[in-house]
């Protein structure tokens, strides 16, 4: 068994999510976990590699017990996962190449013709060997996409964890991205776990599917679940959060324009800009994820 939990119940802080977890998931299983907005299901995720604790219950990834696994040996947890986000987490100031160059570097490659190699293997699976000179910037969203689950693989993982790793992307790139999942699963013989909004996907490539709500995680069939009326809720949620955040955008544009700047005040504000632009280093920081900085 890849991982097993048992009644396990997930925190977000002092907020219960989850209570009473129950499931297992073996090798080479391709698992969906759907669920509203809010529902527990990236908390679900975060504590398979170590994010979030094990508050109670009994929690094993692979050969680790999450309920007592301590800080200092997340990294090496997480050396054997591959973890795919929705936005990407590419490193933007170097090319695709050094991408994974540096993380293969990290986790302890040394011989340059090995690490060539395994760059040209993933790429090439990815349907990316032309792309390794490019910039993230200079990708399409689908491309990057693309390119973190390269990186995801980079060191054969037993087990890559998805995080709404089509929810920045169009229907059809969705749709190649998925397959892509599929056929890694397939070909490799990897445990993929993926949280999707996007219920056709989950109707189109059918894989077991476990639902979070009401502070439960379900597993359910398609045959007793309806997914276009739980696809509209999804939806009328997300479309709600996107109301109030206009709202928000609206409060802070008129807040904005309550009193416009003297002349004086504007001189003034010209030469702060100005000298922090001269102290102002490159915005990049490599540990913009935690994950890496283990790797590290």
């Amino acid at each position: 068994m890849l991982i097993e939990y048992k009644n396990v119940e997930v925190y977000q802080e002092t907020q219960e999510v989850l209570r009473d977890v129950t499931f297992s998931v073996d090798e080479g299983e391709f698992v969906y976990i759907i669920g509203k907005v809010g529902s527990g299901k990236s908390s679900l995720l975060k504590t398979l590699y170590g994010e979030l604790p094990i508050h109670s219950g009994e929690a094993h990834v692979m050969e680790y017990d999450m309920a007592i696994l301590r800080r200092k040996h997340l990294p090496e947890l997480r050396r054997k996962l591959g973890i795919i986000f929705q936005d990407f987490q590419l490193l933007t100031d170097r090319t695709v190449d050094a991408n994974l160059r540096f993380v293969l570097k990290a986790t302890g490659w040394k011989n340059k013709v090995e690490i060539d190699d395994r760059i040209k293997e993933v790429l090439t699976l990815v349907g990316m060997e032309t792309k390794g000179y490019k910039l993230p910037s200079e990708l399409s969203g689908g491309e990057q996409q693309r390119i973190a689950i390269a990186r995801a693989i980079l060191n054969n993982p037993k087990l890559i964890l998805a995080d709404e790793p089509t929810g920045n992307l169009d229907a059809e790139t969705s749709r190649l991205i998925t397959e892509l999942l599929h056929k890694i699963v397939k070909e490799q013989g990897v445990t993929v776990m993926m949280i999707t909004h996007n219920l056709h996907l989950v109707e189109r490539y059918p894989e077991r599917t476990f639902e979070c709500k009401d502070k439960a995680l379900v597993e359910i069939t398609h045959a007793n679940k309806k997914m276009h009326e739980l696809q509209a809720e999804i939806d009328d949620d997300k479309e709600a959060l996107d109301e109030n955040a206009d709202a928000d955008m609206e409060i802070i544009e008129d807040i904005e324009h309550l009193e416009e700047p003297t002349d004086i005040e504007e001189e003034d504000n010209d030469e702060q800009e100005e000298d922090k632009g001269e102290k102002q280093k490159p915005a990049y920081h490599e540990a913009d994820f935690e994950i890496l900085e283990d790797l590290e």
